[in-house]
This record gives C-alpha cells, sequence and structure tokens, in this order.
C-alpha cells in the first residue's frame, strides 16, 4: 500500500537535494569547524554559505542569523532575550493559538512572578487587534506572535502589529516556523525584531533550526558555553544539518509563487469535495488568508482520532492538530480559542499537503472519506446519525 502523506505541518520529508547536499559532512568532511586544523576549519565556509541561504529566505543579513536546535529553542531564546534584556520589564504579551513552544514558555514565566496575556482570537481564528492594542503597557518586554496558526494555516497582521510596537519600543518576535518557506517573507520590510525558522518544516532535517535577529537589537545568549554563532549560542555546530538547512531554503525560495499556487489548487480541491461529499463538515479557520497548503475540516459527530485510526488503515497520514499536542487527550486549544462548538472540535481534522504531493492522491483520499464518514456515523456515540 503506497503511503500518502498529508501532514506536513507535523514534520516534511527530507528533499533528495538536501540529503544529497548533507550526505558529505556525515562522512567524509567530519570535522568541527572550530579547529585550527585546515580538515576541521574549511568547514566554517560551508556553514557561512548556509547562513546566506537561510537569510536571503526571509530577506535577512547573513549576521543576523543564528543556528539553533529547533523552532522550539529559536522561540524559547526570543522569549528569554527579551526578559533579559528588558531593563525589568515584566510583561509578556501573546495569542491563545500560539505554538506550545511559544505558550508554554510564557506560562513558564507566569509562574515566576511575570504577567503573560493571552490575546483572543475571533471565530475565524484572526487576532482581535482591538485586544492587541489595549494589552500594551510600558511594562511590556516583549510581544510574541505566531505568523500563521500551525493548526488552521490562519495568517496574522504581522506587519500591522509589528508597526504599532515599533512605535512603542517594545520588541517583537514572531514564530514563523509553519510560514516560511510557504509564503513570501521579507524581514526588511517587515517590522519584527526576532523571528523564527525550523529545519523540517521544509524538507530539510529534524534537529536544526535558526532564529533571526535584527541588527542593533540587544541579546542575551539562552545557551552559554563556547564562542559558537558570534558568541550568541553555545554548542559545536550541528555542520551537516546547517548545510540541509541551507539548501532547504535555497529550494524553498526559489519557487515559492509557483508552488504556493499549486498547493492551494490541491487544498481547494480537497475541500471542495469534502465539503459536497460528507454532511456536516466545516472548514475551521478564516478561508481568505491562509496558508496555501493547510485546511482544518471539522465532520460532527464522529471522533476525530476515529477517522485518522480508518486513515491510517488506508495509508493516509493525517492530524487532529499539533503534532506537539497529540500526546494530549485535550481538545484542540486553537480550536477551543476560536469558540468552535465541542462536538466539532472533536471531529476535526487536519490535512497538510507538500510539494511532494499529487493531485491522485488528493482524489485518493476524496475517494475515501465519505464511506469512512458515513461508517463511523453510524457507530456514532453522539446522538444524530448520518
Amino acid at each position: 500500500m503506497k503511503q500518502i502523506y498529508f501532514d506536513n505541518n507535523a514534520t516534511t520529508p527530507v528533499a533528495p537535494e538536501v540529503f544529497d547536499a548533507m550526505l558529505p559532512y556525515l562522512t567524509e568532511y567530519y570535522g568541527n569547524p572550530s579547529s585550527m586544523h585546515t580538515f576541521g576549519g574549511q568547514l566554517h565556509k560551508k556553514v557561512e554559505e548556509a547562513r546566506f541561504k537561510v537569510a536571503e529566505l526571509i530577506g535577512a543579513e547573513p549576521e543576523e542569523i543564528i543556528f539553533t536546535s529547533c523552532g522550539t529553542e529559536s522561540d524559547n531564546t526570543a522569549l528569554m532575550n527579551a526578559v533579559e534584556v528588558s531593563g525589568g520589564k515584566r510583561h509578556i504579551v501573546t495569542t491563545r493559538v500560539e505554538h506550545p513552544a511559544v505558550m508554554n514558555f510564557a506560562k513558564h514565566l507566569a509562574r515566576k512572578s511575570y504577567r503573560s496575556t493571552f490575546l483572543p482570537v475571533d471565530s475565524l481564528g484572526s487576532l482581535d487587534m482591538q485586544a492587541f492594542a489595549k494589552a500594551l503597557d510600558d511594562d511590556t518586554a516583549i510581544v510574541s506572535i505566531m505568523y500563521a496558526n500551525n493548526e488552521t494555516g490562519v495568517i496574522f497582521p504581522i506587519a500591522a502589529m509589528g508597526a504599532i510596537l515599533r512605535e512603542r519600543g517594545i520588541i517583537f518576535h514572531s514564530d514563523a516556523v509553519q510560514a516560511a518557506g510557504k509564503i513570501p517573507i521579507n524581514v526588511k520590510e517587515l517590522p519584527v525584531d526576532m523571528l523564527s525558522l525550523s529545519g523540517h518544516k521544509i524538507h530539510a532535517s529534524k534537529g536544526i533550526g535558526a532564529l533571526y535577529v535584527r541588527k542593533g537589537t540587544r541579546f542575551y545568549p539562552y545557551v552559554i558555553g563556547g564562542h559558537q554563532e558570534r558568541g550568541r549560542r553555545a554548542g559545536t555546530e550541528n555542520v551537516a544539518s546547517i548545510i540541509g538547512l541551507g539548501k532547504a531554503c535555497e529550494l524553498a525560495k526559489g519557487d515559492i509563487k509557483n508552488e504556493s499556487k499549486y498547493l492551494s489548487g490541491l487544498r481547494d480541491k480537497l475541500e471542495k469535495a469534502l465539503l459536497k461529499n460528507c454532511p456536516d463538515a466545516r472548514i475551521n479557520g478564516d478561508i481568505q488568508n491562509r496558508l496555501p497548503n493547510t485546511t482544518n475540516i471539522s465532520f460532527e459527530y464522529i471522533e476525530g482520532e476515529a477517522i485518522l485510526l480508518r486513515l491510517d488503515e488506508q495509508g493516509v497520514c493525517a492530524s487532529s492538530g499539533s503534532a506537539c499536542s497529540s500526546g494530549s487527550l485535550e481538545p484542540s486549544h486553537v480550536l477551543r480559542a476560536m469558540g468552535v462548538p465541542f462536538n466539532l472540535i472533536h471531529g476535526s481534522i487536519r490535512f497538510s499537503l507538500s510539494r511532494y504531493n499529487t493531485e491522485a492522491e488528493v482524489d485518493k483520499v476524496i475517494d475515501i472519506m465519505p464511506a469512512l464518514i458515513k461508517d463511523l456515523r453510524a457507530l456514532s456515540p453522539f446522538g444524530k446519525q448520518k
């Protein structure tokens, strides 16, 4: 049975070009780039070439890129840095729909006598801008708001928020893990001070990420030790993965517009067919303002976990929400924040596509789903049968 992988917001397959770029640095060129000898020292140039490619993807300068181990480390670093350099300010502003990497770190700080404000969203998952403006005060150390939501794909008004924060001199961080490589980002035009990326969301390997820190932003390292990353993030460089991330960013930048058009076409075809052929289904999130690869659909009267198990039997991989929360039986905090009814939250499925998905795969899922939904509703404990 051929596997159909529609869970690319959780992780992506490593691109063949990325694997080929990484392989020599896992086998032949295994030196430490901080070494004095030529064998190790020659790798420093390759790390800097990769830094340039990562910077190019988001319109940054190479010296504004810090390599990390993942998006979570990048997010944690941004928040902790703001606390360290804020001059005693103790207020953090974020949203109720953030990834756990930001949300749980803000809760952690709240337990240490910091104030954390979690901004609401509306029924489409869009930010309440009035609540945003009202939340800011002279004690605000940082605002951290995701560029695009990992469960619904909804894109947030980063430019508008950044303009307000720049006027007030408040540090602004955006978790762009889901957005980078899917939609154009240019930090030269975007008023953000820090921005997080993750390799395994854009066809690089797991275990590598990056944090953009705008030139002139005060910065205090989160990982302390050696001199690596210009003293901003200690630890021997993960050379192979850094090179892989550079290649992945190069690939993403090269065809981002055409890829976006291709993915939105596949997504729209999938959505239209499922809404037509599966009664009592609805899309969660703002369909006019979202990532091109993501759809979140609720099927009433059914448990999402049951849908996922049936899909898995058919060789289809999807998700009921964030992979970092999937071990929990709690309903999606994103859909709860949007006010989605309980019976729809539990029947929600996220399909997230990548450049490697095909129309034939979409057709297969379209063919599978109606009978699958009908069978599960016949067994549903929620009352109404369809």
